[in-house]
């Protein structure tokens, strides 16, 4: 056995080293925690679309998070409006079946349709006389029977948060406002509250982060 094990250490020292992207490196130093709480949350994306065979990653950032959704689909698209990050992950990440392109869904939907989409951290950012534009761009750019899940802080959680994150985030929800907003752009919306990395269904107030799970884009 302990053979064995020195063995696989050899190996595993001569494996090329991972680097993580500049957004995942910040919150790795910053707080570890911070970093299995996103990756969580990515998981949860992956087994909810898990067999789509392409899924678009709206506000993809370093695209840390779209490796682990790529374990459960055929394809994803990354999507972000910053070119520094789009540049690094296009640089950086060379994974089959993963591209990632420079969009503002505030601006325009994209021409080719997806099955699935998923947007974490991203609304959040976005002031609410916005929203409705995006939101309406990201359901015009799925099929008509596509599937779409939307994550951030609550409002409720934003007390706790540092000072930059609360200069960025304008337009925190609480869940019922989520649900709400997610409504005028989906047919069904099934909402899911986050502690930690804890994804479960509980008391919204409580909540330090909220998913939403929208099925049927509205035309």
């Amino acid at each position: 056995m302990a053979v064995d094990l020195i063995s696989e250490l050899i190996e595993y020292k001569d494996e090329e080293r991972i680097r993580l992207g500049m957004m995942s490196s910040h919150r790795w130093r910053m707080d570890p925690k911070v970093l299995l709480f996103t990756m969580s949350r990515h998981k949860f994306v992956a087994k909810m679309l898990s067999g789509k065979a392409e899924a678009l990653d709206i506000g993809c950032g370093d695209g840390w998070g779209a490796q682990i959704v790529l374990q459960e689909v055929g394809s994803i698209r990354g999507y972000d409006v910053d070119p520094l990050l789009v540049e690094e992950c296009q640089a950086n990440i060379k994974v089959e079946n993963l591209s990632f392109n420079l969009w503002d869904f505030c601006s325009a939907s994209l021409a080719q349709k997806a099955p699935a989409a998923y947007a974490m951290d991203v609304l959040e950012h976005i002031e609410a006389s916005r929203e409705d534009t995006f939101l309406s761009n990201v359901a015009a750019s799925l099929t008509p029977d596509g599937v779409c899940i939307m994550g951030m802080p609550s409002l409720e959680s934003q007390k706790y948060a540092s000072v930059p994150s609360q200069k960025g985030h304008v337009n925190c929800k609480s869940g019922l406002d989520l649900r709400a907003t997610l409504s005028r752009h989906f047919q069904h919306v099934f909402m899911f509250s986050m502690n930690d990395e804890v994804v479960h269904t509980g008391f919204f107030p409580m909540a330090n982060y909220l998913i939403g799970l929208c099925v049927g884009p509205r035309s």
